[in-house]
């Protein structure tokens, strides 16, 4: 993954047509190419005038954008959230396949899913609400915080990161991730969207997290 300045538009890591019929392929396209690449353009010309950032990486900008001057903290915490957030979004989906196998997975991540949630299905209704309660546009994300999974949401292009926390999902809901397939139908995109998120992506980000056991 390109982390560094200059930044690239990295591919896809499927087709763009790949999440169909969930998730059209023109909206893909817009969405990767034209969406995202606006966000790295943005991004580069932002630290080609402020040379002093240009060696920190994307996850490093996320954190330190409150600590630079009033002037220079919107457009770096947009650019570089609109950066993250689209390529988690992106990376954390999948072609959809008929067997679930996640229903049956033993790992510690559902484990933990079945801990925090009850089940699976407790877990899309609250991420469902979730979703739906962003006013206007943003994200609602699955994280561990100090190894309890909750779901928070975040506006625009903000990026729910602090030291104690590890993203592992997270859907997008600005209009332009669904509008050209669902309208203005955002729960409809919602249900489509659960078809097609990797869950071994996810389970891979909390191992990552998580090296170690928690016991409580």
């Amino acid at each position: 993954m390109n982390n560094y300045y200059p930044f690239i538009n990295t591919p896809l890591p499927y087709d763009y047509d790949a999440l169909e019929p969930f998730i059209d392929e023109k909206t893909m396209h817009l969405h990767h190419d034209r969406h995202l690449q606006t966000y790295i353009d943005n991004l580069n010309s932002f630290l080609e005038e402020n040379s002093s950032l240009q060696n920190y990486s994307l996850e490093e900008l996320l954190t330190m954008w409150c600590r630079l001057p009033c002037h220079l903290q919107a457009p770096l915490k947009n650019n570089a959230g609109g950066v993250y957030n689209h390529r988690f979004y992106f990376d954390g989906m999948k072609p959809y396949q008929r067997t679930n196998i996640h229903q049956n997975d033993s790992s510690r991540f559902f484990r933990e899913m079945t801990r925090e949630f009850g089940s699976l299905e407790n877990f899309r209704s609250q991420f469902k609400t979730a979703a739906l309660s962003v006013f206007g546009s943003g994200y609602a994300w699955l994280v561990s915080d100090n190894g309890v999974l909750k779901v928070v949401t975040s506006s625009n292009q903000n990026t729910p990161m602090r030291q104690s926390r590890t993203l592992l999902l997270n859907i997008d809901v600005w209009e332009h991730a669904y509008y050209l397939k669902h309208y203005n139908l955002r729960a409809a995109y919602i249900d489509d969207w659960f078809h097609v998120v990797n869950w071994e992506k996810v389970a891979e980000r909390f191992a990552a997290g998580h090296p170690a056991c928690r016991c409580r």
